[in-house]
């Protein structure tokens, strides 16, 4: 494709093509990059960047793809752990379980708070 490497920089042995010598040799160290993939994903890069990811890639010993899916899978595992499901060890649900039946606290200044009306009502 003309023009998709434009403004790359290239390493002292040719171009970059996201795809490490492991991989041009057909050995894949991802099993999850062996699955079928029929959905595309388009990013834009600065030349920086890409040559960071290609350079994480070629050290991974993976392809850019299974590398990228990899990584953009463990992102969002993150962002959404907290908001979709809230796993705790046995040791960890009983400390919890012991911090929820405590009864609440008196907080100074929390009761005269909430007498006050609210700023947002006319």
């Amino acid at each position: 494709m003309p023009g998709v490497l434009e403004g790359f920089v290239p390493v002292p042995d040719g171009p970059l093509s996201g795809r490490t010598k492991a991989v041009q040799r057909g050995k894949l160290s991802d099993p999850a990059s062996a699955r079928s993939r029929n959905r595309r994903i388009e990013v834009r890069a600065t030349a920086e960047d890409r040559l960071l990811i290609d350079r994480a890639v070629a050290a991974s010993g993976t392809d850019l793809t299974g590398f990228v899916i990899t990584h953009l899978r463990l992102a969002a595992q993150q962002v959404l752990a907290d908001r979709e499901e809230f796993r705790l060890d046995p040791e960890a649900l009983d400390a919890w379980e012991r911090i929820n039946e405590r009864p609440a606290r008196p907080l100074k200044g929390l009761g005269a708070l909430m007498d006050r009306p609210s700023p947002f009502q006319e």
